[in-house]
């Protein structure tokens, strides 16, 4: 038996369409109290997941809004339990309305992620795959959101779980010859599993190296603009953002903080930090500033070098440039395209882009540089590792295959090399949910929406 919960599960703000959530063992009895159909029939009759025109009331009978009601009954629901969805009028004051008359039928108002946390308790999904579902609410790309889905869809959990039976295969049989000698049990010999255990370490070393590109997809890229005073950094900043962020002037020392946008460039998620112009000062407040320049370009994965095209190449410019080419990656953007060119630029490595911020020419080109270094890995979606916790756990199991591999090759005992499987299956359980601690399931919960 299972408390019923619920919320509302859309956003808090005026829409078209607003949705009330509940699911436990009394949603469609509750439901069934708010909800009068306008065919007489009530919605414990009704068909599952079969939308049904009616009135919303309040506990006192009054009616809050005319509306459609579905129904699920367990297991075949969302959460594996009776569930119920109202959905209202996108009004914030009517979900209010019908949400408090729930709890007044005896619902609790459910705490964030508990909708998923229940699907995976009930057995509806894995953990991976309800990790997913916060992937898809917080994705910013459209590359995110496919990947997401993808894993919701179990891209993930079919190819863990092939490796995990493989193990459990081998696991098994050195068990049965080992309990049971007298039965008629093929030997157990570790080199008829010595493909399996190189195969499998090989899949998660490939999973566990899209974690990289998925960090990047799902978190973005820590981008910043560097460059002398008055180069066009904040006129970059405000052509790629689409709109004016940052103040613009001839006056040199304009920026003295560090201002922090995401925005997507190149289809590529960036963290973009503007930046103070870099130069020898005796004013305090801009030498903080641009302490915060060199911190943001230091701790940044790629560089945006803007160099005004419209003055002379200084030694300034020299020493900038040359630390960008230390950064993980770079670009050099030549700004103000549209006024006579005076820059004649050194020979560098990285790409170089010609840009005007008054007329927007050479953007698509600039795009097209910082999609060049940030190119998403050819797999199917899904297939790429976005989630901290995962990775961590596929790392794990490669450790300890490789500790058997090791021990293989060693000559060692099985039993050595049977363990180390065996706590490779422990940390892929992991990725599952099939050995995940309750307070670990908790926090991972825990990020969802309320509603979700």
């Amino acid at each position: 038996m299972s408390d019923t919960i619920a919320a509302i599960s859309t956003g808090s703000c005026v829409s078209a369409i607003g949705i009330v959530r509940l699911s436990g063992d009394g949603a469609i009895e509750i439901v069934s109290r708010m909800f009068f159909p306008s065919s007489g029939k009530p919605m414990d009759e009704a068909k599952d997941r079969q939308l049904v025109y009616g009135e919303l009331r309040d506990t006192d009978g009054r009616v809050l809004d005319l509306c459609l009601c579905t129904v699920s009954r367990a297991p075949h629901s969302y959460t594996g339990e009776n569930t119920a969805e109202l959905q209202c009028h996108g009004s914030p004051t009517v979900l209010r309305a019908a949400l408090d008359a729930a709890f007044k039928l005896g619902a609790r108002q459910a705490l964030p992620g508990e909708f998923t946390k229940r699907a995976f308790l009930n057995g509806r999904m894995d953990l991976s795959s309800a990790e997913a579902v916060a992937d898809i609410i917080d994705a910013e790309t459209a590359e995110a959101a496919k990947n997401a889905a993808g894993q919701l869809a179990g891209a993930i959990s079919k190819k863990i779980e092939r490796i995990y039976s493989a193990l459990a295969d081998i696991s098994a049989h050195y068990h049965a010859v080992l309990d049971y000698p007298d039965e008629d049990i093929e030997d157990f010999t570790l080199d008829a599993y010595r493909t399996q255990l190189t195969s499998a370490a090989a899949e998660l070393r490939r999973l566990h190296d899209s974690h990289a590109d998925g960090r990047i997809m799902q978190g973005g890229v820590p981008a910043a603009i560097i460059g002398r005073p008055n180069a066009g950094k904040s006129s970059l900043l405000n052509l790629v953002l689409g709109y004016d962020r940052a103040i613009v002037t001839d006056i040199p020392g304009t920026t003295r903080d560090t201002i922090e946008e995401k925005l997507k460039l190149g289809g590529v998620l960036l963290r973009l930090t503007d930046t103070a112009g870099i130069r020898s000062t005796d004013d305090e407040i801009e030498r903080m500033g641009v302490e915060r320049s060199l911190d943001a370009m230091n701790s940044a994965e790629l560089v945006l070098l803007v160099i005004d095209g419209s003055r002379e190449f200084s030694a300034e410019d020299e020493a900038l440039l040359r630390e960008a080419e230390k950064a993980p990656k770079a670009v050099v953007v030549l700004s103000k395209s549209d006024l006579p060119q005076r820059c004649r630029l050194p020979e560098t490595k990285l790409p170089t882009v010609k840009l005007s911020a008054v007329t927007g020419e050479g953007l698509h080109e600039l795009e097209a540089a910082v999609k060049a270094l940030f190119p998403l890995p050819n797999v199917p979606a899904g297939e790429i590792l976005t989630n901290a916790r995962q990775a961590e756990a596929v790392a794990r199991a490669l450790e300890h295959l490789a500790s058997a591999l090791d021990a293989m090759e060693r000559g060692l005992t099985p039993d050595i090399i049977l363990t180390e499987s065996e706590g490779a299956m422990l940390a892929l359980g992991e990725l599952s949910g099939k050995t995940v601690r309750e307070d670990v399931t908790n926090r991972i919960f825990s990020r969802f929406c309320v509603g979700k």
